[in-house]
């Protein structure tokens, strides 16, 4: 037998007894008057059908007190009718639940039994112990609302059972279906990555798939990396008998790159500043999303000076400003570039260079004709083949190498056609007449240092004519 609350027409809260065979349903008292109430339901169905008016109360005597003066003033006729009337309703509540259904309710109570769950009807449900435990205190707080599963109308000891965790699931899984048919994007983390795809968590409801084919617009080739993002999904199999859902995030970014693509090419026009992606690199330069769609940076666009290679300047993932150069719309074909966004550095030539000035540059390229050196700010002037000083019977390659820094005289500059001619012999004729030059200029300094003979040359003929006279006989010894 087990005991709970019913709420009498919504007043006054009595205690109420269930049998498994719920025969018997009566207000609270003693066992004799358990006997009375089953004599007095005996007593009115043997009665014919005629209403009994009760005498009026006086106002001295009061208002009825209880349930049990109620009976004992109007007599078993009216406790058998109110008694009928409180079986009658609740069933009645009882027949508007039924099993299966999701409904909200109110902890009233956690005890070693369960969690009693007010849902509205005459009597609390059970949510059971095991559950209880499972879910912890902090999901089943006394007085908070929650959803219920209805799991059975009535137990073997006339419980009503409920369950939140069904409720949670079986809430995520009809959200679920309801995505599904509406082509609604749903949210969830990657929590692994298996062999095909990845898992990812679906709340209550438990675990999804993604096929790798469905992760991206194209195949990653590391699934693992996506561990612990997460990802907008669209639904695109659900499986009811397996419980199987699997979702798509590649369908996604292609709806929104559509979208996006279509808003793009809309506003598009020659002449325009826009931000992009570089999304991949070629030999002949990179493919850079402007929103939706690529446009072509060609490797002589990316710079006022010559390179190798994009990968010199840019690299995948960089975000960058470019101008629409050219748009064709009917074969969405756009042409983009960025130099014309950078200092052009032919701007300042006739204030760093002079023509017949010498200087260093760096062999970047070298052509039949000749040789492209880098200058200091960067621009390239060329060395014509006959003025790099290459041998009879020799290549170009064997006098210079790419790479290599060299001495040029500059011949001519034309600022206009973005055009400086070098020399290198010039530079060397130029290098052996400076060198000639301080050669020169030392020997005439070494020429007009005095000597010994400079300082000391009066004094040493001064001396050697006193020596000389001093050593001469005299006139009257000779003749003698």
């Amino acid at each position: 037998m087990v005991t709970g609350t019913m709420r009498l027409n919504g007043d006054s809260v009595v205690e109420k007894v269930l049998r498994p065979d719920n025969a018997l349903e009566v207000l609270g008292g003693s066992g004799s008057e358990m006997a009375d109430q089953a004599d007095a339901e005996e007593i009115v169905d043997n009665q014919p059908q005629e209403q009994t008016v009760p005498a009026e109360r006086s106002a001295d005597e009061g208002p009825l007190s209880s349930p049990e003066e109620a009976v004992e003033e109007e007599g078993g006729e009216a406790m058998s009718s109110m008694d009928d009337i409180d079986l009658d309703e609740y069933a009645d509540a009882m027949q508007d639940l039924r099993e299966g259904d999701i409904v909200r309710g109110i902890v009233v109570q956690v005890d070693e039994d369960g969690a009693m769950v007010d849902v509205g009807t005459k009597s609390e449900g059970l949510i059971p112990r095991a559950e209880v435990e499972a879910l912890g205190p902090d999901e089943l707080e006394r007085g908070k609302e929650i959803e219920v599963y209805v799991v059975r109308i009535e137990d073997e000891e006339g419980n009503l059972i409920l369950s939140k965790r069904q409720a949670d699931y079986e809430r995520s899984w009809r959200e679920i279906i309801q995505a599904k048919e509406d082509g609604r994007i749903i949210t969830a983390t990657v929590t692994d990555a298996v062999r095909g795809g990845l898992l990812v968590d679906l709340g209550a409801y438990g675990q999804g798939f993604v096929p790798a084919s469905h992760v991206s617009l194209r195949r990653p080739r590391n699934l693992s990396s996506y561990v612990g993002q997460s990802l907008r999904l669209k639904v695109i199999e659900v499986d009811p008998k397996r419980k199987r859902v699997v979702l798509s995030h590649r369908l996604v970014v292609e709806e929104e790159r559509a979208r996006t693509r279509e808003e793009t090419l809309a506003s598009l026009a020659e002449g325009q500043i826009r931000e992009g992606i570089v999304r991949r690199l070629t030999d002949f330069g990179a493919f850079v999303d402007l929103g939706g769609v690529d446009g072509l940076l060609h490797i002589s666009e990316m710079s006022w000076t010559h390179i190798n290679h994009p990968s010199e300047v840019l690299k995948k993932g960089d975000k960058i400003q470019v101008m629409v150069l050219k748009f064709d719309r009917e074969e969405n074909r756009i042409s983009l570039g960025r130099r014309q966004l950078l200092p052009d550095p032919w701007r300042e030539v006739p204030r760093l260079y002079r023509e017949g000035q010498v200087v260093r540059g760096e062999v970047t390229r070298i052509v039949p004709s000749g040789a492209f050196v880098r200058l200091p700010n960067g621009i390239e002037g060329f060395a014509p083949a006959s003025e790099l000083g290459v041998k009879k019977g020799k290549k170009l390659e064997d006098t210079i190498s790419v790479g290599e820094e060299i001495e040029v005289k500059i011949l001519q500059i034309r600022p206009e056609e973005r055009r400086i001619v070098l020399s290198k012999i010039q530079a060397e004729e130029e290098k052996a007449r400076r060198e000639y030059s301080t050669y020169l200029k030392e020997r005439q300094t070494e020429a007009r240092r005095p000597t010994l003979g400079d300082v000391y040359g009066d004094l040493l003929r001064e001396r050697r004519a006193q020596v000389q006279k001093a050593t001469e006989p005299e006139e009257g010894e000779e003749s003698s």
